[in-house]
């Protein structure tokens, strides 16, 4: 009964807040294109959302609000959205166009002035990711986008895709980790509330745009990043020995049952004094010239 009742009065404040949201943007759009006002009466929508919950909020101080950042956040529930609000930053979220039809929700969106992709068309929405980004960026506003592009289902981090990477490079601004736990179990399967249910917010120190400046190769199926620790002079050659910071891989050649990186699809080929082979079939894993050669069985 609880639940039913805070869900009227969340229906009731969304209703209040939205329509004095629309207002303030109608007044305070020609002279504050940050909108950080609309900003923040979504920020208090949201923490009046979470009132009732035990929250702990971790690393505020790595936090600069002179700032701008690119805001990377796990991802496990719809409520990781108002969780994230504990931020003191104006950002902007980077949402599936999916997001934008649900209502009350979906009109938020367009008044905050988020940013909307299709998933399903990866080029056009790094696109615009990189466009709309960089223009909420140049207002003085952050981004928050979830790396991993989905909620995960099992609780663990999965891999990255690179748009939330390659928007800081372009931007030339710092990535700022924020890690959230509690978020999943604070509504049950039967959309009641887990009312004991506490959620912790980490923000964790930001990254400087220098360890993700590194330019990627369009052509390249897989770049990985390194900065060197160490130069070992070997009288007739240097080795270096380097500490790996980034790896990017085209989703292409990602077999998206597996999770496997198969290079076989880029088609790869070798380079022989001054020739360039195609390379054949797949002939063994690693080890496969050394392996020992089972022994049949006697019967």
């Amino acid at each position: 009964m609880l639940s039913i009742l805070y869900y009227i009065w969340l229906a009731a404040i969304c209703t209040v807040v939205l329509v004095l949201s629309v207002a303030v943007l109608a007044l305070t759009y020609p002279f504050q294109k940050s909108r950080r006002i609309v900003h923040e009466m979504s920020r208090y929508l949201a923490l009046s959302f979470l009132l009732p919950f035990p929250r702990r909020v971790e690393g505020l101080e790595n936090v600069d609000r002179r700032e701008r950042y690119v805001i990377v956040l796990n991802h496990q529930a719809m409520v990781d959205i108002g969780a994230l609000y504990h931020v003191p930053l104006n950002f902007r979220w980077v949402s599936k166009r999916e997001v934008f039809r649900i209502p009350f929700f979906g009109q938020f969106l367009l008044v905050h002035g988020d940013i909307c992709i299709d998933r399903g068309r990866a080029a056009e929405a790094l696109e615009q990711l990189l466009r709309d980004g960089g223009l909420w960026l140049s207002r003085g506003a952050s981004v928050a986008i979830f790396p991993e592009g989905t909620r995960s289902k099992d609780g663990e981090i999965h891999r990255f895709k690179a748009g939330a990477f390659t928007l800081a490079k372009e931007a030339g601004v710092e990535i700022l980790p924020v890690v959230l736990d509690g978020t999943k179990t604070l509504i049950k399967k039967n959309a009641l509330f887990n009312w004991g249910n506490r959620i912790t917010v980490r923000v964790l120190p930001p990254v400087p745009a220098e360890r993700v400046a590194a330019p990627l190769i369009a052509e390249a199926p897989v770049s990985i990043e390194c900065r060197v620790r160490q130069v070992l002079p070997l009288g007739t050659h240097d080795m270096f020995l380097a500490e790996v910071v980034g790896v990017q891989a085209d989703e292409a050649y990602i077999d998206p049952a597996t999770g496997r990186f198969c290079l076989e699809r880029a088609e790869p080929i070798v380079y022989s004094h001054g020739e360039y082979f195609a390379l054949g079939d797949a002939l063994g894993r690693f080890g496969w010239s050394v392996r020992r050669k089972r022994r049949k069985q006697g019967r």
